[in-house]
């Protein structure tokens, strides 16, 4: 998991990546790696950081990559000047309001605030009367939203959605409809917090009208409804960003445990609220009435989406290649699609960490997980590396899955980032990698850097070492030139917090269609 903070949010094999610089001549080829024929003219200004960190200093001096292209995307044989130009101090660019609301205001906050004001109009029309849906089926309401919350989590549903979008856009649709596709695909998470949040509002509200009307209902019915609302309260809190973000153990046991011991005290909720007839204040004994009910139905679909990826877990066996303190390598067999993310634990059923997939192909023999020192379990796969871990076999398809549904893109990366970005410029000929790191090939090991030089041309990448180049370079000026001459129609960020604000505010601000890290889970 990645911290909110960005201090927090670097691990071990990112540091390094901000350090400043006056002026540096590099001998390396436009969009190449390595090669001492030509040198790169680099100039130092003075870039802003981001807005949203106010810990340092306002502006930092970085270098700034010159590129040159011809329409063919190789590199070009003209030297440029060994000596880098000094140039007067910039003034800070101001970063219009407007545009950082839009970035705040991005779709999951969309979603989460359409969701949650529909319910909060159709709580307030059934407490007034105006909502006759709601009468008889205020349990439906509740299961609805939080069926809905746990299809916006399932492994296996959002694969459909993806599989959807991406066969049904990319041969026809403009590259708007697949740009707002690729959005609401990033942010059906803004749905998941909504209808979680919705269903517990729904669920208090009938809980009140069941204890206003006590007289007349059954004290099971009013327990179980009570203990009910109790643990899913306590499950949607859990969620919350501060406490998912810095103290994740916690998250976990609560939002998980206390989240399954809910659905089964829901089960009991819908059965007994069923059962019983208020009016003539007695048990049914027909079953008819029960399975009619919306609400077993909804409690059912919930349990089996819920149940689905925990069928595939299984204890695999892999090995562990440490090729620095900073960051393990681990591999496992079968090669996977480009674009997935893969649960890892050392138990079968707690502390999962999520991390980018590396395969060459869906043939391949093996795929790989980059895990950068960070928090405890990942100290620990270095301090004592595991030869079997647990894992859901269902992966769940991050945003660089909707890749296939563009012509031709940028994939621009920072430190461990490498991880989820690799498989995408590995598995197709069309996405051009930039990956910015500290001494990447003796960080990251062979591997890595073997299936980089092995699957991916000099022309069709960038990669930046800070250390051995004295800084990171001006990450909107190498954007904008590959974009114009790589042809690409969409840029993934895959970054710490800091230079995932700087590039998508600048990708915003130059008109680029970009996509970055979300925070939200």
């Amino acid at each position: 998991m990645v911290l909110a903070d960005s201090h927090h949010s670097l691990d071990d094999a990112e540091k390094g990546l901000y350090i400043n610089t006056k002026s540096l001549a590099v001998s390396t080829p436009p969009l190449t790696h390595a090669d001492k024929r030509t040198t790169l003219h680099i100039e130092s200004v003075l870039s802003p950081s981001s807005p949203t960190h106010n810990d340092h200093t306002k502006s930092s001096s970085v270098p700034v990559l010159t590129l040159s292209l011809h329409a063919a995307c190789q590199p070009t044989n003209s030297a440029v000047s060994d000596t880098a130009t000094k140039k007067p101090t910039q003034p800070k660019k101001r970063v219009s309001r407007w545009l950082l609301f839009r970035i705040w205001f991005n779709t999951y906050r969309k979603f989460f605030t359409f969701v949650t004001s529909l319910n909060l109009v159709g709580i307030i029309m059934a407490s007034i009367g105006r909502f006759p849906y709601a009468e008889n089926h205020l349990g439906a309401l509740v299961l609805g939203n939080l069926l809905c919350a746990v299809l916006m989590r399932n492994e296996l549903f959002l694969r459909l959605l993806y599989i959807i979008a991406i066969y049904g856009l990319r041969s026809w649709a403009p590259l708007s409809i697949k740009v707002l596709a690729t959005s609401i695909l990033q942010h059906v998470g803004g749905i998941h917090s909504g209808c979680a949040l919705s269903g517990a509002c729904w669920l208090v509200f009938n809980i009140v009208g069941i204890v206003r009307h006590r007289t007349v209902q059954h004290v099971a019915v009013i327990v179980t409804g009570i203990i009910t609302n109790f643990l899913v309260i306590i499950s949607v809190l859990s969620a919350f960003p501060w406490v998912r973000n810095y103290h994740h153990n916690i998250f976990e046991r609560h939002h998980r445990f206390v989240g399954w011991l809910g659905l089964a005290t829901t089960w009991a909720f819908v059965i007994l609220g069923n059962s019983y007839d208020i009016k003539l204040g007695e048990w049914r004994a027909n079953s008819n009435s029960l399975l009619s009910a919306q609400e077993l139905w909804f409690a059912g679909f919930m349990t089996v989406f819920v149940l689905i990826p925990w069928f595939t877990l299984r204890e695999v066996q892999v090995e562990v290649e440490i090729p620095s303190p900073k960051v393990a390598i681990l591999r496992f067999n079968r090669g996977m699609q480009q674009g997935l993310l893969g649960r890892i634990s050392r138990t079968s059923i707690m502390e999962y960490h999520a991390f980018g997939i590396i395969s060459e192909s869906r043939e391949s023999l093996y795929h790989y997980m980059i895990c950068g020192v960070q928090g405890d379990f990942t100290k620990g796969l270095v301090a004592n590396p595991p030869t079997t871990v647990w894992t859901r076999e269902l992966k769940f398809a991050g945003v660089g899955h909707a890749s296939a549904m563009f012509k031709r893109g940028i994939r621009i990366c920072t430190g461990t980032g490498i991880g989820a970005a690799l498989s995408t410029c590995i598995q197709s000929p069309n996405w051009f990698l930039i990956w910015i790191g500290s001494d990447q090939e003796n960080t990251f090991g062979p591997t890595i850097t073997g299936l980089i030089h092995k699957h991916i041309e000099p022309e069709r990448m960038i990669l930046w070492d800070s250390k051995e180049r004295g800084g990171r370079p001006d990450t909107m000026k190498i954007l904008t030139e590959t974009w114009k001459n790589f042809g690409a129609e969409v840029i993934f960020i895959t970054s710490n917090m800091k230079g995932n604000d700087e590039m998508v505010r600048g990708c915003r601000a130059a008109g680029l269609n970009a996509f970055g890290t979300l925070w939200d889970f």
